[in-house]
């Protein structure tokens, strides 16, 4: 027995827990819902008004007494309970539309400033759905569920205490086939929410796998996996499927209990009622059809009850995700202690410099282990070495995506950790490996972190990148579309879209992973050129595994296993270091004319 109570407490905290977290989403909008409540209430109190009249109509048609002032008194009031309740019904769907805005609004805001690791931990469709299916379906909870739980409690209390004023014994009899709908009801909520919880998290694996397959349409056409994609998010859609299932059976459960509850209730209410008037005891005629006015009444209000805990039980499922994507930690927003520092005005102070940095993404596991080097205000600094060693953590850190668990990093003699993140990034333009390029124009795309920039400055990055012929091929011209993901560009076209995207900003220093990876050799060799030219008037900081592309850098940094193992230009390490010996062998490197084989090998294994 004490079990059963304490499994009925946690329930009813659950329930009051569900409300008043629905109830926190309507912060500033509660005068609107107020009215719109006031309203439904008026359209409800019309509506209850209704079956007196009639009783009047019923009455006095049997005593041949006038009806047309009823009659038009009945009319009017259905007309009032008909735009008094669009009204009130519209107020809250406006109410649902602004909450559903907000809570979009809070989470692409919270999305797109999580803590870098969060971006690895959850799968970004699943993210999505959050933003888009669960709040959609807290808009129906805001917009009809909290005012249909108070607004049909209070119809049907008032539609009960007017059957009790009219006959108590016939109340009786429908008090007891809603009690038995009630208890229904009550053991299917728990049901109906841990079933939405299940098809709200299936719908947001649809959403990720499908993100999954698109993303890499082109692997999964040429290995021929469409059929395996298809039936690794067709199980996901089956488990949405039987989520839903579940939670239709428990809400048609819970619909019948109600309708049948009413139904019986109205047929023993014609019977008993119509075999009492027919006896000929204290009751009229009029009574009788008022009662069952009343009675069919209370269906609307009753079911809306019943409707709307189902309801927010269902939300409270969606709440709980989108309560987790709140709750996950954002980049934290850092105040600036010291003063950015104007260009030019830096004195001796290396644009960079990393004063032994260690980071590790996961405990225990370190990535770079005591990293020291520096890059300075002018000239070309490259990091080679195998892959795993580092570099590309070493653009995270400078990106301030990531913060060192040890060392030092410093912009222009400043450390890092006393500017924000904002005056950080502000500082560098980044070309990584994936060459994001977005849906959009070539204009747009080159432009994204200069919107204003002139047509003048435009026309410089384009000439240092060789995007003219780009522009002149696609349809539109520098205005033409790139598709999604850059799909009418070739790779090497959405590199050098990358690079005039940076270039465009005018960085202090510029960060490039595998510039020519996608490169022929007539634009390989003109963005050497182009670099040596940049690296004139800022620092260039160049991530590369084709040794060819940093040959020609003021300083070569070689790392391994995450420590700077060895600095210096490529001709002394070619005869000092090992390591890059063995890169410089693996490959075919020119000489500084770009005509002469260095070293043409074999790979060591």
């Amino acid at each position: 027995m004490t079990a059963h109570h304490g499994t009925a407490a946690g329930r009813d905290r659950t329930t009051r827990a569900s409300v008043a977290a629905v109830y926190r989403l309507t912060a500033g909008h509660r005068t609107t819902i107020t009215a719109a409540t006031v309203l439904t209430l008026a359209a409800s109190a019309l509506g209850l008004a209704q079956p007196l009249v009639a009783k009047q109509v019923v009455d006095a048609s049997t005593g041949a007494g006038p009806v047309g002032a009823s009659l038009l008194l009945l009319g009017a009031l259905f007309a009032a309970e008909a735009a008094t309740g669009a009204l009130g019904r519209f107020l809250l769907e406006y109410t649902g539309e602004g909450v559903v805005r907000h809570l979009r609004h809070s989470l692409v805001n919270r999305l797109l400033r999580l803590e870098m690791r969060e971006y690895g931990r959850h799968r970004g469709g699943d993210l999505i759905a959050r933003v888009t299916a669960d709040t959609t379906l807290l808009r129906e909870v805001v917009s009809q569920a909290l005012v249909d739980l108070v607004t049909g409690a209070l119809a049907a209390a008032g539609a009960l205490a007017l059957m009790a004023w009219i006959d108590p014994l016939l109340l009786l009899v429908v008090t007891v086939t809603v009690l038995a709908a009630a208890t229904v009801v009550a053991s299917l909520l728990s049901r109906i929410r841990t079933a939405s919880e299940s098809m709200q998290g299936a719908v947001g694996a649809i959403a990720a796998d499908l993100e999954r397959a698109l993303g890499a349409l082109p692997m999964v056409r040429v290995h021929r996996a469409e059929d395996r994609e298809a039936a690794r998010i067709g199980a996901r859609v089956e488990e949405a499927r039987d989520a839903g299932v579940r939670t239709a059976r428990y809400a048609a459960v819970m619909s019948s209990a109600v309708e049948l509850a009413v139904q019986g209730s109205f047929l023993l209410v014609l019977v008993i009622g119509g075999l009492r008037v027919s006896s000929g005891q204290d009751r009229s005629l009029g009574d009788l059809v008022a009662f069952l006015l009343y009675a069919s009444y209370l269906v609307l209000p009753l079911s809306s009850v019943f409707r709307a805990a189902g309801l927010i039980q269902r939300g409270m499922g969606a709440h709980r995700r989108v309560d987790e994507v709140m709750a996950l930690p954002e980049e934290p927003v850092d105040v600036r202690a010291v003063p950015d520092t104007p260009r030019g005005e830096a004195g001796d102070a290396p644009a960079l410099r990393l004063d032994g940095v260690r980071f590790a993404y996961r405990p225990g596991q370190p990535v770079l282990d005591g990293v020291t080097f520096s890059v300075p205000r002018r000239g070309q600094v490259a990091l080679v070495g195998p892959s795993g060693a580092g570099k590309t953590t070493i653009f995270a850190l400078i990106a301030r995506f990531y913060e060192p668990d040890a060392g030092t990093l410093y912009f222009d003699g400043h450390p890092a950790a006393r500017l924000d993140r904002r005056t950080c990034r502000a500082r560098i333009a980044v070309v990584d490996q994936d060459n994001h390029v977005v849906h959009g124009t070539l204009h747009d795309n080159i432009t994204y972190g200069v919107p204003d920039a002139t047509a003048a400055d435009v026309e410089r990055v384009l000439l240092l990148t060789r995007l003219h012929a780009v522009a002149e091929r696609l349809p539109g011209g520098l205005h033409g579309a790139v598709g999604e993901h850059g799909a009418a560009l070739s790779g090497g076209e959405r590199q050098r879209v990358a690079l005039a995207r940076a270039l465009l900003t005018g960085p202090r220093i510029l960060l490039l992973d595998e510039p020519t990876s996608h490169l022929d050799a007539a634009n390989e060799a003109a963005l050497t050129a182009a670099l040596r030219e940049i690296s004139r008037t800022c620092a260039v900081l160049v991530i590369a595994h084709r040794l060819s592309t940093v040959q020609h850098a003021d300083r070569i940094v070689v790392l391994d296993a995450g420590r700077v193992i060895a600095q210096g230009r490529h001709e002394e390490l070619l005869v000092t270091s090992d390591v890059y010996r063995t890169l410089a062998e693996s490959q075919t490197l020119r000489s500084a004319s770009g005509t002469r084989p260095v070293a043409q090998t074999r790979p060591r294994s």
